[in-house]
């Protein structure tokens, strides 16, 4: 915002506070009409005063000049500092830091995308963003507007998420998270935890993929889809597949899996823990003939009191030398649990 002096038809001058938004002027406020150099200088000074009101600095309460020097400089009336020219640059440097630590940006190189800085720069401020201010494109669109001081076009993020559907990228973007993970777990995928959840959209109409179905949202009369992921032990994501909405959450498992190691060729099959739910009988008899183990889950009341008794008595030891504390608690934790399970028939493997 700035103050600006409009000469009128009558010879006046009217004292106006202006903000400039998108190459477009607004009045945001008229001081008052001065039809001389006195009552010219008054105005000049109640609009100073009033536009520090409107658009405060961060150095404001830097009344003393001297104070103002030794923080800013000598050349302190030739510094402007006001709210619009604040960017926020906190998410980008931690963030940033990770998401060019995992190095998926070579994979926009590998695709041969036009443009493909600019587009992984939209990308990553796609993560970004909704990391820190969840929400929709038009969500992103004014994140990156207020905070980035950013001008993007909603089109630009579209056009951008149809390249990397239709390039294959997303593949290959997922297999570069697949690999910065699995080098977070020295290699060695143990366990993976499934399960499924839905995201419903505020239209009413159907298609192929967007059913009505049982909503985890309580949105019975709206289409969604549903969204399984694979994450290991410690939280990390694996991998996704995306079904449709009225699809039975159970029938979703086995596909999942068989995706899941075909795409990134995993050698060595996880143990899958899911809830009792998605483990039905059906679903344990092909996942033992398929080869995998996995742990299902039971109610308390319905185990023996020489299982519970077992359960409650395991006690694990960490060696900080070989992962992290946290990690080796919980990986041998659960293979204890696996023995005691196998021990009374509850744990299935091939």
């Amino acid at each position: 915002m700035f103050i600006r002096e409009k000469r009128n038809p009558s010879g006046s001058v009217s004292i106006q506070i202006i903000e400039k938004k998108k190459s477009k002027y607004k009045v945001v406020e008229t001081i008052g009409c001065a039809s001389d150099k006195i009552e010219k200088e008054l105005l000049l000074n109640k609009a100073k005063k009033r536009l520090q009101e409107l658009q405060p600095t961060l150095f404001d309460s830097l009344k003393n000049r001297d104070e103002r020097e030794e923080i800013l400089g000598k050349r302190v009336d030739n510094i402007n500092i006001e709210n619009d020219l604040i960017v926020s640059i906190g998410g980008e440097l931690i963030f940033g830091k990770i998401i060019k630590d995992i190095g998926c940006k070579e994979y926009f190189k590998k695709v041969k995308i036009k443009k493909s800085d600019k587009r992984f720069e939209y990308f990553k401020d796609l993560i970004v963003s909704r990391i820190l201010y969840s929400g929709s494109k038009l969500y992103f669109i004014d994140y990156q507007n207020i905070f980035r001081k950013k001008d993007i076009s909603v089109y630009s993020v579209y056009r951008l998420l149809d390249k990397i559907f239709s390039t294959q990228l997303k593949e290959e973007i997922e297999k570069c998270i697949f690999n910065h993970t699995l080098k977070l777990l020295n290699e060695q995928l143990v366990v993976s935890f499934y399960d499924v959840t839905t995201l419903h959209f505020e239209s009413e109409n159907e298609d192929d993929l967007r059913r009505v179905g049982f909503s985890k949202e309580g949105k019975l009369n709206r289409p969604q889809i549903q969204l399984g992921l694979l994450t290991t032990l410690e939280g990390y994501p694996l991998a996704y597949e995306v079904y449709e909405g009225n699809k039975f959450e159970g029938h979703t498992l086995i596909e999942t899996l068989e995706n899941f190691q075909k795409r990134f060729d995993i050698k060595s099959k996880p143990i899958v823990v899911a809830d009792r739910g998605m483990l039905n009988n059906c679903n344990l008899i092909e996942l033992d003939s398929k080869g995998y183990k996995y742990i299902i889950g039971s109610r308390i009341k319905s185990l023996k009191d020489s299982l519970k008794e077992q359960i409650a008595n395991l006690t694990v030891k960490c060696n900080p030398k070989m992962y992290h504390p946290r990690k080796v608690k919980m990986h041998h934790f659960f293979t204890k649990i696996y023995l005691v399970l196998k021990e009374h028939q509850l744990f299935f493997s091939a």
